[in-house]
């Protein structure tokens, strides 16, 4: 992505806003999910993460305090001391079973896109307390990749994921 783009740091028409439904452990690859729901409806997008990036999700969604910056924070510290701020984070692109996503921010006068990893954008919207949006075709491609996997019906999958209670999210809970 041009680190430049003019796009406005809006939402656009093919975009989706999100938010996190919660954070869970994959019970099958003990790998943990950032679950996130259409504030619109509800369709829900599992993203899995690491544990590192989880983590650091985690301290920002329960609002722990830590006595150094992690790395989010210093991510958040220089942009601040850059003049720099965080508009919306776009879950944009769903290729080879990996997820792309951009930050997008504002700087002297200029929006600027940035490349990221969805759990860092999220991890930093959390801290910037900015929207969270992922572009149509990803919800789409996301299905059509779930209902094309033999091991996993599609339909169950939604269904599962849509009536998680909160002690299903675990302590990460909304």
């Amino acid at each position: 992505m041009n680190p430049s783009s003019v796009q406005s740091a809006v939402q656009a028409p093919d975009e989706v806003e999100m938010q996190i439904r919660g954070l869970m452990m994959d019970p099958v690859t003990n790998m943990p999910i950032i679950v996130l729901k259409d504030v619109a409806s509800d369709l829900v997008l599992p993203i899995w993460v690491g544990i590192f990036e989880a983590n650091a999700i985690a301290l920002e969604l329960e609002k722990t305090a830590t006595p150094r910056p992690m790395t989010h924070d210093l991510l958040q510290n220089m942009a601040r001391g850059l003049n720099a701020e965080v508009r919306k984070v776009v879950v944009s692109e769903l290729r080879d079973d990996t997820f792309f996503a951009v930050i997008w921010m504002d700087h002297a006068g200029e929006t600027v896109a940035m490349d990221a990893r969805p759990s860092d954008a999220i991890a930093l919207a959390l801290r910037w307390d900015c929207p969270i949006y992922v572009n149509r075709t990803v919800l789409e491609n996301s299905k059509q990749a779930a209902s094309g996997s033999p091991n996993v019906n599609a339909e169950e999958m939604r269904r599962w994921l849509e009536n998680l209670n909160d002690d299903d999210m675990g302590r990460y809970k909304m």
